[in-house]
């Protein structure tokens, strides 16, 4: 079965449970300098979903990703994420493992600031992805970016 919703939905059903959400952010290009990574002309829409049992996926604007970085006592701000940096360079995967910190968005470009804990990231690149690993987050619609501050589209499955 599977249910949408556009914007808040019903936090029935849910109550008092938690999820891990992951993120993937998209861009056409990238540069990476001085432990600053840009990711030029991102996605305007940051996509979330969960694994088993709950199987949620949906999306949000990357403009309302940014605040919610910092939101509540076991945030990105308080636990800097793992991140997979996925590369498609000249037909061949790369792949780094990075910490991200310290995000900024000003509408078409998305930085951050990395540590890189695996691999060697390239001065610049084309077709890059950024699966951002789990936040804890209580499993109701209302709570995946705060009710105030996202349009999202949600599926449950």
């Amino acid at each position: 079965m599977l249910a949408t919703a556009n914007g808040p939905a019903s936090a029935e059903g849910f109550a008092g449970e938690k999820a891990d959400f992951l993120f993937v952010q998209t861009a056409r290009e990238m540069s990476f300098a001085d432990g600053t990574l840009t990711l030029k002309n991102v996605s305007p829409v940051t996509l979330f979903f969960t694994d088993r049992p709950e199987r949620i996926a949906g999306n949000m604007s990357t403009e309302k990703f940014i605040p919610f970085w910092s939101e509540g006592k076991d945030s990105f701000l308080s636990d800097p994420p793992n991140a997979d940096l996925s590369i498609l360079q000249d037909g061949v995967l790369k792949q780094v493992v990075v910490v991200l910190k310290d995000p900024a968005y000003d509408g078409q470009d998305l930085t951050y600031q990395v540590t890189v804990i695996d691999g060697d990231i390239p001065a610049s690149a084309r077709d890059v992805s950024v699966f951002i690993d789990v936040i804890g987050m209580p499993l109701t619609p209302l709570s995946v970016a705060g009710v105030d501050r996202r349009a999202f589209r949600r599926a449950v499955y």
